[in-house]
Formats: C-alpha cells, sequence, structure tokens
C-alpha cells in the first residue's frame, strides 16, 4: 500500500497506518498524520480537456443568446402555438439545437421532450403545459453516475404574471441555456465515463416548476445524481454602474446544512460538527480545484450560501431530492436588467436587453461548467456509505467505506483540515482498501474521503457519517 501527497510518494520509512484490504481484509500498522504532506496540489486539465475547451465559442454563444431574445417572450404562461413568438417556439428551437448536437455523438447523446401538466399553483392560474429538453449523453464506463447541468428557458418581465409583454430574457436566463446548449454541442462527440445530462428547463420564474419536475423524475427513477449545477444569470461582467469589477470571477452558491437533513442528522451535526460539510458544499471545493485555472481564464467565488438573498434558482429542485446541487451566476447583478419592463426612466435603460450579455463573459463560464463535468464524469465516483467510528473515546480516527465499482480505481485518499479552514490541506494515500485508521484526533479536524484513479483523478470529498453506535 502507499501513503502519498496525492502527487508525491512519501518514503516508505513514513508508511505507518492500518488499513484492511478490501480482497484479502489484511491489517498493516497504523497511518500516521505526520505522513502527509500539507497543501494538496490542484488537479490541471488533461490535453483532452484542453482541447475541448478550446472548442467553446463565443460567437455560438451570442448566436444562440441573440436568437432566444428574438422569440420575444418566453413566458412560461405564454403561446405555445405561435410557430415565431412565445416559450412554444423556444422549446422547439432549443429542442431542434439539441438534436444537431446529438447527431454527431454517434447515438450515444439522445434528446427528450420531458413533458407535463402543472396544475394550478401559485403564479399558475390555469394547468398549464410545461416541456423541459433534455439531452442525455451516456457514459461508457460507469453510467449509472449521473452529473447535471441546466439552464432555464422562461423569462418574465416586472409582473410575473404577464405572460405578452416582451421579455428578452437575455442575461436571465438565456445566458444559462447558451452555456448548457454550447456544453451539449462539445460534449457530444466525446467520451466520458459518467453520465451528462444536459437540461433546459422552463418554469423557474414561476416557481421552479420545470426543474421540480426533472429532479422527481430522476428520483422516482433511482438516479445516483452526484452533482448539480443551474446556470442562473451568468452572462454579464458589468456592475450596476457600469464598471467591470471583475470579468474573471464566476459565483457558486452551495448550501451548507443540507436541505433535507433529519433531526437525528441535526443532532449528531450539532454535536460533532459539520455545517460546512455537506455535499454541496463538497462540489464547491470540487469546482475550485479542476476549473479555477488559466484555462478557464476564471476565478471561482465560492458562496456559503443556497442562494441570494431573496431569489432561488432550479438547482433548489435537486437540493430538495437529497441531490448535491450548486448554482452558478455572475459576480455583481444588475437589478435595472432583470425582471423589468422595457423602458427608459430618467436616462437609465430597464430591461433584460442582449446589449448588456458580455459574450466572451458566457463562454468563459461555459468553460468553467466544462472543466467541471469533464473532471467528474472521468473521476471516480464520489465515495459511498462513508462513516467514521465514534463509538468508543479514542485519539484515533477510523473511516469505512464502500468499494467503488470503477475499473481503473486506484484507492482512496483520506484528507482533512482544520476545523476553521474552508480547503482541504492534507491527503494521504490508503491504498485500494475499504477501512483505515489514522493516527489523527477527529475532535481537532475535519475528516474527509475522496477517490483516486490510475491516472491521479480524484473525486469530490465525502464526509463521514458518524457511527455512535
Amino acid at each position: 500500500m502507499e501513503t502519498s501527497h496525492p502527487q508525491s510518494p512519501l518514503p516508505s520509512s513514513r508508511r505507518t497506518f492500518l488499513a484492511t484490504s478490501a480482497a484479502t481484509a489484511l491489517a498493516v500498522p497504523m497511518i500516521s498524520a505526520a505522513g502527509a504532506d500539507p497543501g494538496p496540489s490542484r488537479q490541471r486539465p488533461d490535453g483532452d480537456l484542453r482541447k475541448l475547451l478550446r472548442e467553446i465559442d463565443p460567437a455560438r454563444v451570442k448566436a444562440d443568446i441573440l436568437r432566444m431574445v428574438a422569440f420575444g417572450t418566453r413566458h412560461t404562461l405564454s403561446t405555445q402555438t405561435d410557430p415565431e413568438r412565445g416559450i412554444g417556439a423556444a422549446v422547439e428551437w432549443v429542442y431542434g439545437r439539441m438534436q444537431a448536437a446529438a447527431a454527431a455523438s454517434g447515438g450515444r447523446m439522445t434528446v427528450e421532450k420531458q413533458s407535463f401538466i402543472q396544475p394550478v399553483a401559485s403564479r399558475i392560474p390555469v394547468p398549464t403545459p410545461i416541456t423541459n429538453v433534455i439531452a442525455t449523453l451516456r457514459g461508457d464506463a460507469t453510467p449509472e453516475r449521473f452529473y447535471v447541468v441546466t439552464g432555464h428557458l422562461d423569462s418574465r418581465v416586472t409582473d410575473v404574471m404577464n405572460a405578452t409583454g416582451d421579455a428578452p430574457g437575455a442575461d436571465d436566463d438565456a445566458s444559462g441555456v447558451a452555456v448548457v446548449l454550447e456544453l451539449a454541442r462539445v460534449f457530444a462527440t466525446r467520451r466520458t465515463k459518467g453520465t451528462l445530462v444536459f437540461g433546459v428547463v422552463v418554469g423557474e420564474e414561476q416557481g421552479l416548476y420545470g426543474s421540480a419536475y426533472m429532479a422527481a423524475q430522476m428520483k422516482a427513477a433511482g438516479a445516483d445524481v452526484q452533482a448539480m449545477f443551474s446556470n442562473d444569470i451568468v452572462g454579464a461582467s458589468s456592475a450596476w454602474d457600469g464598471t467591470r469589477p471583475d470579468p474573471h470571477t464566476l459565483r457558486l452558491f452551495v448550501e451548507g446544512v443540507p436541505t433535507t437533513e433529519t433531526p437525528a442528522d441535526a443532532a449528531i451535526r450539532q454535536s460533532v460538527g459539520g455545517e460546512n460539510d455537506g455535499p454541496s458544499r463538497q462540489l464547491g471545493r470540487f469546482v475550485k480545484d479542476v476549473a479555477e485555472n488559466d484555462d478557464t481564464d476564471m476565478k471561482i467565488r465560492v458562496v456559503w450560501r443556497r442562494d441570494r438573498y431573496l431569489r432561488g434558482s432550479d438547482h433548489i429542485s435537486f437540493i430538495r431530492q437529497g441531490y448535491p446541487a450548486a448554482r452558478f451566476t455572475e459576480p455583481r447583478e444588475n437589478y435595472n436588467h432583470e425582471h423589468q419592463d422595457i423602458r427608459v426612466e430618467n436616462g437609465v435603460q430597464f430591461g433584460d436587453l442582449p446589449q448588456f450579455v458580455d459574450y466572451a463573459y458566457t463562454a468563459r463560464v461555459a468553460k468553467v461548467n466544462a472543466a467541471t463535468l469533464w473532471s467528474l464524469a472521468q473521476a471516480p465516483g464520489t465515495p459511498k456509505n462513508a462513516k467514521i467510528n465514534a463509538v468508543n473515546l479514542s485519539n484515533e480516527s477510523t473511516l469505512t467505506w464502500d468499494r467503488g465499482t470503477e475499473a481503473d480505481l486506484a484507492g482512496y485518499e483520506i484528507v482533512w483540515r482544520e476545523t476553521t479552514d474552508s480547503e482541504w490541506t492534507h491527503a494521504i494515500r490508503v491504498g485500494d482498501v475499504v477501512t483505515a485508521t489514522v493516527d489523527l484526533v477527529k475532535d481537532n479536524v475535519q475528516i474527509g474521503l475522496r477517490a483516486v484513479d490510475r491516472s491521479g483523478r480524484r473525486s469530490p470529498a465525502a464526509f463521514p457519517q458518524v457511527i455512535t453506535s
């Protein structure tokens, strides 16, 4: 077995740990925490990912956004029969774009219209057909692992029930849909180990109805969604005053305490911590690890909140189903351009118009998504059933987990950090095992576990459940 920094093997004299082999269940000496080097290095894009990122085209992103704006309005309650205007025409156009992407996949990508009737509900005055467009690129090695990315097609003006007024929705959220369409196009010609799902959903502005249905359908089917990302308002790099505070920063909102936490889970968490270690927080750490680099030309500002004040997006639908999910959005929104009637007041232009979109910035957002999805789908899956033993008082930390099924799985790393740190700061390889004990006081640090393949790709960390009996 090997004890090492993720990319720096340690001398054999420092390899002291206790672990149980998945194959032989034989014990070997205990892991010494002193044997881990600090500062695990970032995962750099491989050659295949760099080539994929170079194919993302700002001109295509711009053309897609302008085409969506040309539908006049994409309000959920707008016409579904007019061939030129309204949500119906927009859905048909998106479906055609997805089919065009799938045509290059050699049959590995399928496209569906996911339609349902939304009953009368908040902001839905009459039963209303809602149609999502979903493209699924099946993985080659472990297709049971799903990674989902969405943007929402519907738009609105000041009155959320105004289904006829012009609602261009260039930034909110033609930008997010353009990102998803571009991702579907560049990924269609690639083979991935896990399955990627590209969703264009409807009904977000009225109450997340399209994504709620999509997430519920995946849950009912038993889909193992290991990550979901909503791209919502990702097109503008300018602030409300016209300045460009940082056109190379993208916010990522990630909740801490899981929305689906049970009272029993809460009781343990309140005792031992974990507020900053929910599955969505681990996604935030992973995105910074794989997508903040020179190839994307972006910095990821992870915000430890489920979403902005008074707002929400489609990732919440997946969170409510117990899936890890997060929301990408631009660094500093201009509220004159969101949920506004098109007008000029005191020389100020209101409305979500295409002249306020930075297409190069939106393409960089697509690169962040692409780097994230590629790294997730090509790496091993997040470890399952990770647990830390707290049955007896001890200054050691024993973890157990289920072995992954990936053919190229090399083994696992235990990671840890001070409870006041935001990122994992130490890592040590423990080999292809299903339990390990480290001479690390669990009361003093936060501990996690991640899988590693033979190419050195690492999964998001799993935060272990606490076993007390």
